[in-house]
């Protein structure tokens, strides 16, 4: 007594079994996939560099912000702009301990670029901030 699976008229089965076959495929393709070298593309680009002599250098101690009667503002003894002197302020936020920053406006130096230069130092969340100069001023109020 035989067994058979489908119909019992003695025909052979005209099916063929794929797993098999696609278990043998799918070893195949990953063996194909590891095999295969890494391509890599590198583009080559020749990017500007910096010259160091005109960077601004961040102390680690202590950094300086000037105004001065004409209303240009200098970091350590550079002069900046606005921009500038944001991304400066943010590299010194991230030094561990934080650096102190000494402002010291002239006293004829325009309220309005006093108070942007303020601004500026507020959104880059300064929090060792100390005004210099101000004690020339101690004995007149």
């Amino acid at each position: 007594m035989a067994m058979s699976g489908g119909s019992d008229d003695g025909e052979p089965m005209m099916e063929m079994n794929t797993t098999p076959l696609i278990d043998v495929l799918l070893v195949l393709i990953i063996m194909f996939i590891i095999t295969l070298p890494i391509q890599t593309h590198a583009v080559k680009v020749d990017l500007p560099q910096n010259d160091p002599r005109n960077q601004t250098i961040v102390n680690a101690d202590k950094n300086k912000i000037a105004i001065d009667p004409a209303g240009v503002v200098a970091f350590n003894g550079q002069p900046v702009d606005d921009a500038t002197l944001k991304q400066l302020l943010v590299q010194t936020t991230t030094l561990d301990p934080e650096p102190e920053l000494h402002f010291q406006p002239d006293p004829t130096a325009r309220y309005e670029v006093v108070d942007r230069i303020l601004a500026v130092v507020k959104e880059s969340k300064v929090t060792k901030l100390g005004f210099i100069g101000n004690e020339q001023y101690r004995n007149d109020f």
